[in-house]
């Protein structure tokens, strides 16, 4: 968390700060991000705050792989799968990390084009 622990997604995940919220379970929050980048625009949340995906250990592996899991189960639902969507972790600064926790990007509903 930062210096003044205080953590956006740790308030939305506790349902302090209301959000968009589509899914949730005992391990993640997902909902709408509130700047979309395309038609469907959403974030899965891990409920355990952990900074950014270097500060991952071998025990949340299972955590993101159910992250990833989720994200395929909502882009049925949200009818993104059958022409394709964009799964996107941004780690850090540089690659557009905006809030330091984790968190995967669901991105679909338009043609997203090339990133690499």
């Amino acid at each position: 968390m930062n210096s003044n622990n205080h953590c956006l997604f740790c308030d939305i995940t506790q349902r302090k700060i209301p959000s968009d919220i589509i899914y949730e379970d005992e391990f993640v929050v997902v909902f709408r991000d509130i700047a979309p980048k395309a038609p469907v625009h959403l974030l899965v949340v891990p409920k355990k705050h952990i900074e950014t995906i270097d500060h991952l250990n071998k025990i949340d592996q299972a955590l993101i792989g159910h992250m990833i899991l989720i994200a395929q189960k909502i882009a049925r639902n949200e009818n993104i799968s059958d022409n394709g969507y964009r799964l996107v972790f941004n780690v850090k600064k540089h690659a557009g990390q905006m809030v330091d926790h984790i968190h995967l990007h669901i991105l679909g509903g338009k043609p997203l084009g090339t990133m690499v």
